[in-house]
């Protein structure tokens, strides 16, 4: 049985990607939208394009414009202008269902067991959902994020973009006593990356999807290797979707997370306990390790399935 869930999102080429694999790999129910890679009414005109592309019959709810206390950063460096720059975008058709995605998370959680929140931008509407109706917290079969580092950061040295971008909003999901919170942060995304290869095992498919997702590919390798030395750009949110999925490719470690809301150098930064002391109260499935090659087959396999009609 295919693990229900709501998919909160800032896409985003990853974001993106993510999408694509859960439309096939999950029965979402929903997808939410948060200001984050880019602006929410294009984070949320990129999910409503998304969910057209691969047949997605969900409602897209947009949330919050902004963070909770800061005011919005976004990745045009990375995502370009309009937050999925590279292919030819498609007029959208669809929109929004509605501008209350905490509503809608809110009362799909109450109203339907097992749902699985997949959090991969900033933390804004989790939080406030949580700060709404407390009891949702016990309610979820768990939360997995694409958030944080067990590591170095990417926007600071410290801090990883989607925690950096809402600190105050990732401490409240943190701290909210989820029972099972999987958390996927740039140590282990960075282990999952996809190059020049790739793009050409997807072009080999030939059907739309693929072929937009290489499109995709396209723009934030060149973007990702003009900011940075590496070969292989991280595909960090599909890590969200497949610990789900697909937890046997993780290595996990039970750990202590804090989130740092007020440091000069720190602020946004996911203060991992690695002591083993005990001392402090375990909250968070931390991931470590990936099976890059076991999940680039399940990445291929599953946008191969768009090829069917």
């Amino acid at each position: 049985m295919k693990p229900k869930i709501i998919l909160d999102c800032d896409p985003g080429h990853d974001d993106a990607i993510a999408i694509m694999m859960a439309a096939r790999m999950t029965e979402v129910l929903g997808i939410t939208t948060v200001s984050g890679n880019a602006p929410l009414d294009l984070t949320t005109d990129n999910a409503l394009l998304l969910t057209e592309l691969v047949g997605l019959e969900v409602e897209v709810h947009a949330g919050a414009e902004k963070p909770l206390l800061l005011p919005p950063r976004h990745a045009e460096e990375a995502h370009g202008k309009t937050g999925l720059d590279g292919p030819r975008r498609p007029d959208v058709v669809r929109s929004a269902t509605s501008l209350d995605a905490v509503h809608f998370i809110i009362e799909t959680i109450r109203s339907i067991e097992n749902v699985w929140l997949v959090s991969i931008g900033p933390l804004t509407n989790i939080a406030l959902a949580v700060q709404q109706a407390p009891d949702i917290v016990k309610r979820v079969a768990g939360i997995s994020i694409m958030g944080g580092s067990a590591g170095p950061g990417n926007v600071t040295p410290t801090a990883e973009f989607n925690v950096w971008a809402d600190p105050h909003a990732a401490a409240i999901v943190f701290n909210a006593g989820f029972e099972k919170f999987m958390m996927a942060g740039l140590n282990v995304t960075h282990q999952f990356g996809i190059d020049e290869q790739t793009i050409s095992d997807l072009r080999d498919l030939g059907n739309p999807v693929a072929v937009f997702a290489a499109d995709l590919f396209e723009f934030y390798l060149s973007s990702y290797q003009k900011r940075t030395h590496g070969q292989r750009v991280p595909l960090h949110d599909p890590c969200a979707v497949l610990a789900i999925t697909h937890p046997e490719i993780f290595q996990f470690e039970f750990r202590n997370v804090c989130v740092e809301t007020e440091g000069t150098h720190t602020r946004g930064m996911t203060v991992i306990d690695e002591r083993g002391w005990g001392d402090r109260p375990v909250n968070c499935e931390v991931e470590y390790a990936i099976d890059r090659d076991r999940g680039m087959e399940i990445f291929l396999e599953t946008m191969r399935t768009y090829t069917a009609k």
